[in-house]
């Protein structure tokens, strides 16, 4: 059977589909193309849809996993954003065999109705000649923020972001503080200030100006793995991480690396009024643990954690020990809220 989405049959009229209004004129909607197949989940089957937006003239590709047939419509909503190389199903959907690398069919599996995008210039949203940096990705969270409120009737969402996508996640929580309910910031950059990595990147940051995307190879995706801490990793993960991003051509945007090497900070803690928790991995040269316990500090809301990993580096969600991250996720989006008398 082909892997190509197939357009199907559906019940709704053109003329119904034209004439509605908000999300449904911007192409959002669940059905224009099958949705990838369902897994089994502990307690009721995991479902898969994809939904499209237009921002402009950019086709914004958005990914929903929740668990079906469990009795339960309603559930929290949780939004994945992903960082400055893979794109949203590599970093947070991605099928090992024999293994469970997901985190989507993770929190899908403990209840969550779980949606994650592709970012413009990344997987299959469209690719443009722009330099698709972190405001760029605030705009993209923008434009899906409708689409989930329609299909969950749900106004605010929690929201995880990873490494450059924990950046735009940030930022997207101090322009819309209404859509945020809390915030996990994992592998974040404040201001690199004392990060290897963003030492190395602020070193490239002319090469990174003068083109808006930069070549992505096995090797790229095999360096995410090694960078940090070899050995924290399955060698098959890498090569299944390759294959599936390689699908979507040999590029990437270079916005965020030019953002991560030049204009830091990006998010004003005092400005992201949700709840917070900040994961630190053991290895990460993207960010020392001082800029991160200084961001910590300023965050104005008192439920907040920063969790310190043994066993992790920058890309953990992919690593031997990223069951310690799904662990923290789950405590920190699901204790209780503080009572009074």
């Amino acid at each position: 059977m082909s892997n190509e989405r197939q357009p199907i049959v559906s019940a709704v009229s053109r003329r119904e589909l034209l004439g509605a209004s908000g999300v449904l004129t911007a192409g959002a909607v669940a059905g224009l193309y099958a949705s990838p197949p369902a897994s089994a989940g502990g307690n009721g089957t995991i479902k898969a849809e994809e939904f499209w937006t237009n921002k402009g003239d950019v086709k914004l590709y958005i990914y929903r996993k929740r668990l079906v047939d469990d009795g339960k419509e309603e559930k929290p909503v949780l939004f994945l954003v992903h960082g400055s190389t893979p794109s949203s199903r590599g970093s947070f959907d991605l099928q090992v065999p024999g293994r469970e690398y997901s985190v989507m069919d993770k929190m899908a599996s403990l209840g969550l109705d779980v949606w994650t995008m592709d970012h413009e210039g990344y997987g299959r949203s469209t690719h443009t000649n722009s330099h698709c940096g972190i405001m760029v990705g605030v705009d993209d969270l923008k434009a899906a923020m409708p689409v989930v409120e329609k299909a969950t009737g749900q106004r605010s969402v929690m929201m995880y972001g990873q490494s450059s996508g924990a950046i735009r996640a940030g930022a997207f929580a101090m322009q819309e503080p209404s859509r945020v309910e809390r915030l996990i910031l994992d592998a974040f950059t404040y201001t690199g200030t004392n990060a290897p990595e963003i030492d190395r990147r602020r070193a490239a940051a002319e090469k990174y100006r003068a083109s808006p995307r930069r070549p992505v190879s096995l090797a790229t995706y095999l360096s995410i793995f090694n960078r940090d801490k070899p050995g924290t990793y399955e060698p098959i993960v890498a090569q299944t991480l390759a294959d599936e991003e390689l699908k979507h051509g040999d590029t990437v945007p270079s916005g965020t690396y030019l953002d991560m090497a030049v204009n830091m900070p990006m998010v004003d803690p005092r400005q992201v009024k949700c709840p917070v928790c900040l994961i630190r991995a053991e290895h990460d040269g993207n960010a020392s643990e001082a800029e991160l316990l200084d961001f910590f500090k300023l965050l104005p809301n008192h439920d907040k954690q920063f969790m310190f990993l043994a066993g992790l580096t920058h890309a953990g969600m992919l690593g031997v020990n990223r069951h310690r991250i799904w662990h923290v996720m789950q405590a920190f989006l699901t204790y209780p809220p503080a009572r009074s008398i």
